[in-house]
């Protein structure tokens, strides 16, 4: 467990430092082969990185999500596509990765292996430009991550090179190359009184794409294991999706879900949709959820169609029947269960404890691998 996190921390630091080697290396290729034209420069220097995106992307992609960027790590954890404890080894790799990328570039252009830069690149509009560049990305990654995954390299290469171009900060989007640019007295640099802006600007906008996405699409949580490109999980095993389905989405499949990612580690998810959804949780069933420490009071039910379904590994019904989309080769599960919706708070957590309990021997049976250590 412990070698396949280190081999994705690898894969993050030697693909980072790839990225900024390419970023820094022809950013002083262009300067020196354009002639004073700036323009001509920063073309060569967005052709390269491009470039080397699409190429890092497809290499990486496949052993840690070829993440390359603290801001796309948060936002994928956020969303429970990597633990939440593999952010201290993803960024951490990332921002090293970037530092010895810069320093490699200087090396192969015979330049100091450090030097901080003096290009400066502040101001509001700089700033909000950065908040455009990363909330640009972010929205590009999880909407190709979800649709069309096999092109993820090519949107992602293709938004930043037409960022370079309509952002005033030329997109840098990534505070782990920001940092590494900050060490850069070349074309490619930022001044380090300006990189502490830049970088709260691009985790702001990562940020808010991925709320702009959990709203636009629901079944986010989903898409998550696939940013950037499917990949390893922890155990070294691919995802599991569960998908516990009611008829309204507002009662016995929320609670299921939420007991299962509260004790599922990241080779097993759960997402919870109806057949009919409701437009919010029942209230008795949010109360009772509140007592012991889980907030549905904002999740929005979801309906249950089947391409949803098609992504899932095992299919948790209770209650949707035959409504219920039916996918060839999917594992469906059928609990008997009562409907909490009206009943009497007693009842409703009668029900919430055996859901509770149910949940807990359907992740030692079906993602044992996985199991948290409080589930017990």
């Amino acid at each position: 467990m412990q070698a396949s996190l280190a081999r994705r921390a690898a894969a993050e630091f030697a693909g980072t430092c790839l990225l900024v080697a390419a970023v820094i290396g022809s950013g002083v290729m262009g300067e020196r082969l354009a002639g004073g034209n700036v323009a001509i420069a920063l073309l060569a220097n967005t052709i390269a990185t491009g470039a080397a995106l699409v190429a890092l992307i497809l290499t990486f992609g496949a052993i840690s999500g070829a993440h390359f960027n603290p801001a796309v790590t948060l936002c994928d954890a956020m969303e429970r596509g990597i633990a939440r404890r593999d952010l201290f080894a993803y960024i951490p790799a990332q921002i090293t990765g970037g530092i010895a990328g810069a320093a490699i570039a200087h090396l192969m252009f015979g330049l100091p292996i450090f030097s901080l830069s003096q290009h400066t690149r502040h101001g509001g509009a700089q700033v909000f430009s950065e908040f455009i560049a990363t909330f640009g990305l972010m929205a590009v990654i999880w909407g190709t991550s979800r649709a069309r995954t096999n092109l993820v390299p090519f949107a992602v290469a293709g938004y930043i090179m037409a960022a370079y171009w309509f952002t005033a900060s030329t997109s840098f989007a990534n505070p782990a190359v920001t940092i590494a640019r900050a060490l850069s007295d070349t074309f490619a640099g930022i001044r380090p009184a300006d990189a502490l802006a830049f970088i709260a600007a691009q985790f702001a906008g990562a940020i808010s794409a991925t709320i702009l996405f959990r709203w636009l699409v629901p079944s986010l949580p989903s898409v998550a294991p696939r940013v950037l490109l499917p990949h390893e999980a922890e155990s070294g095993s691919p995802m599991k999706t569960f998908i516990f389905a009611c008829v309204h989405n507002a009662g016995r499949s929320q609670m299921a879900a939420s007991f299962f990612n509260l004790y599922a580690e990241p080779g097993c998810r759960a997402i919870s949709a109806g057949t009919q959804p409701a437009e919010r949780v029942h209230p008795e069933v949010a109360a009772v959820m509140q007592e012991i420490g889980i907030d549905l009071s904002h999740a929005k039910p979801q309906r249950l169609t089947e391409e949803l379904a098609r992504g899932a590994d095992v299919l948790v019904t209770m209650g949707c029947g035959e409504s219920c989309p039916y996918v060839p080769g999917l594992r469906v599960i059928d609990w008997a269960l009562p409907d909490p919706k009206g009943q009497p708070i007693d009842r409703v957590r009668a029900i919430r404890d055996q859901i509770h309990e149910q949940v807990k021997s359907l992740l030692k049976e079906q993602c044992a691998e996985c199991v948290a250590g409080t589930c017990k």
